[in-house]
């Protein structure tokens, strides 16, 4: 697919790199743009410029855990530091058989997640205001874009992954981040893999974005 880097990504790209999503999911992916312009308008919780290129940067980017993994219907995945719902909401639509919980500490964040999911019916996401170490588990995997780096990601959310596999993967970590982690991977070289999401994404914003999987 061809895209002006400058122009905002068309809708229409979730069904080019997503065809096994049925008319009622993407119609669910497609009313988050109007919902997300509406409550960002009175609770800003993202930025216009990424407002702007919604389906690349928010739907899109969640959605390449999707193309990473396929979660078992009946998973518990645990989106710490959610913002306005990221990776958790596109997941959920994707999901529909896996339960989610978005956590984030700030509750003006919690309130746009809740207002969304309600609004589209989604079922499968429990918003929670909260910091992790409250969070009661178990889950099969926790989720993050750019909370935090991954030792600290691994202090508070280690306790919180079930040791029962219930996935093709083993349960742990699953990151979205972005630049150079040679640094921050270190400590986990021998069990951390790194995924460039230019191999999945053709536009310019996936070549620094990197797909984090760290088994716990």
């Amino acid at each position: 697919m061809q895209i002006d880097p400058q122009n905002p990504l068309p809708f229409s790209a979730i069904q080019h790199y997503f065809p096994e999503l049925d008319e009622f999911r993407l119609k669910q992916l497609e009313r988050l743009v109007p919902l997300y312009q509406e409550w960002n308008a009175q609770i800003n919780v993202i930025s216009r410029k990424d407002m702007d290129h919604f389906v690349e940067r928010h739907v899109l980017h969640s959605l390449s855990i999707a193309r990473f993994t396929k979660f078992s219907p009946g998973s518990r995945i645990m989106d710490l530091g959610t913002g306005g719902g990221f990776p958790a909401v596109p997941l959920a639509i994707y999901f529909p058989e896996v339960q989610f919980v978005a956590v984030d500490s700030i509750g003006k964040k919690i309130k746009v997640v809740q207002e969304v999911v309600n609004a589209l019916g989604i079922t499968n996401v429990e918003a929670i205001h909260s910091r992790a170490e409250t969070v009661k588990g178990p889950f099969d995997f926790v989720v993050s874009r750019a909370v935090a780096d991954l030792s600290e990601l691994v202090k508070w959310t280690s306790h919180l992954i079930s040791r029962k596999d219930n996935n093709a993967l083993p349960n742990g970590l699953i990151c979205l981040k972005g630049g150079d982690l040679t640094e921050e991977i270190k400590p986990f070289r021998k069990a951390a893999q790194v995924y460039d999401l230019s191999s999945w994404y053709s536009e310019s914003f996936f070549e620094t974005k990197k797909l984090v999987y760290l088994p716990l």
